[in-house]
């Protein structure tokens, strides 16, 4: 059974905090072996990727069909089943248009004083995506990677997708063709991020990873981190649900349940100011984990990490809310506006009984690659900024170093930086540098 838990007991907010602070990550300690992979990778190149993909992933490879032929991508949109196509085209359509009012307008000004100032953004030369694919293929998170790199104007795009025993998920790479990605490589886990952070003779190095993943994933990008950028830590998968007494238990389960069945640490929540409501959410997810397909996986989840949670009033959920900053919140309530306005911390938050979280994996616009982990106190979504970067602009003329540089020497000369000062005075003086 899942952690039961009233606001209005006594020990609620020990057990509170203990559900907060309980960690979810694999039992087994990864970052030793990740260590082995990076430095194989890194100093074997493809050689490494062949053997660890030969281990791993039972698949074996060689330099020359490391790649995916462009023949092949095509083909799998071509071949594809035509519902899943059209499927597939308004699912990226929609994610386009909504993030592409996410591009930011470079600025160039001059103030008071006469100095030119500004910013301007570029798009980052080469960015990786990595697309899981061993438990599940995810056609979602390709789009979700690709098309808003692709509308920051990233000129290239390396994916890397896992390909075990030799299969590759054809609808992965019709979502690739659609996003215009025509450079993949069949190779996953912490070696993939290796060999896109590093580079090897088949694969060049890119300026940052971005995808959500497995530990050994997760891990890779925290140790290739300051190497190459990255989008974030992934961690396990998180749905909260905030349901009033007037929902269907069956819709609430099924909320719950479509998180829990990604993996055995993932965790689903229920906040609820009606107990009765509790009651039969918690056995309608009993009813309908019998008949899922990925029973074992999601009736482990949520045995080991799910909760209910009742409150007196929904107002008193808010800061509960926010002490879990949940990578999705679904408000399943009569006003969730008036709700979602004061909730502070939330990877993405669904507004209203007939906005399942679904609809955000998929095809709603916003991204599904969120923060986990309670990072959504500090960290966003993925978006169109993630694959640009913002040089400022700076410009004085005489008249404008006159204005300035006698504060600016000041502040050298007390911070003991002379040299810095000095760049100021000689201008000052009328002199010139060789």
């Amino acid at each position: 059974m899942p952690t039961r838990l009233e606001a209005q007991s006594a020990g609620f907010a020990a057990a509170f905090e203990q559900l907060v602070a309980a960690r979810r990550e694999a039992a087994v300690d990864v970052r030793a072996a990740v260590v082995e992979i990076l430095a194989a990778v890194r100093q074997r190149g493809d050689a490494a990727l062949i053997e660890l993909s030969e281990r791993f992933d039972r698949v074996s490879l060689t330099p020359a069909n490391l790649s995916v032929p462009a023949g092949e991508i095509a083909a799998a949109w071509a071949t594809a089943d035509p519902d899943l196509r059209q499927a597939l085209d308004l699912a990226a359509a929609r994610i386009e248009d909504f993030h592409r009012r996410q591009l930011p307008v470079d600025q160039l000004y001059r103030d008071a004083q006469g100095v030119t100032l500004g910013h301007r953004w570029t798009a980052l030369s080469a960015v990786g995506i990595y697309v899981p694919g061993g438990l599940a293929a995810y056609p979602s998170s390709v789009l979700m990677t690709a098309v808003p790199a692709r509308l920051a104007g990233v000129p290239r795009i390396a994916m890397a997708v896992p390909a075990p025993d030799g299969r590759l998920n054809p609808l992965v790479l019709a979502a690739a063709h659609r996003a215009g990605v025509s450079e993949i490589y069949r190779i996953g886990g912490a070696q993939a991020v290796a060999a896109l952070a590093f580079g090897t003779a088949s694969i060049a190095a890119v300026d940052k990873v971005v995808g959500p993943g497995n530990a050994y994933v997760a891990e890779a990008k925290r140790q290739v981190f300051g190497h190459v950028g990255i989008d974030a830590i992934a961690g396990p998968s998180e749905i909260l649900v905030l349901a009033d007494g007037m929902n269907d238990a069956g819709w609430i389960a099924a909320d719950l349940l479509s998180q829990a069945e990604h993996d055995e640490t993932a965790q689903a929540i229920l906040i609820t100011d009606d107990t009765g409501l509790a009651d039969r959410v918690v056995r309608a997810v009993a009813e309908q984990l019998a008949a899922l397909p990925r029973r074992a996986i999601a009736e482990a989840s949520w045995r080991a990490h799910g909760a209910v949670i009742v409150v007196g009033a929904l107002e008193l959920a808010l800061p509960l809310i926010d002490r879990l900053a949940p990578e999705h919140l679904v408000l399943s309530v009569a006003e969730p506006e008036k709700l979602a306005s004061r909730v502070r911390h939330a990877g993405a938050i669904f507004l209203g009984r007939h906005t399942p979280e679904t609809i955000g994996d998929y095809l709603g616009g916003p991204n599904h690659v969120l923060p986990t982990a309670r990072a959504a106190r500090f960290s966003s979504g993925l978006g169109v900024l993630d694959f640009m970067k913002r040089t400022s602009l700076l410009g004085l003329d005489g008249d404008a170093l006159a204005r300035l540089g006698p504060a600016a020497m000041r502040l050298a000369e007390a911070e003991g930086l002379t040299a810095h000062a000095r760049a100021v005075a000689i201008r000052l003086a009328g002199l010139t540098v060789s």
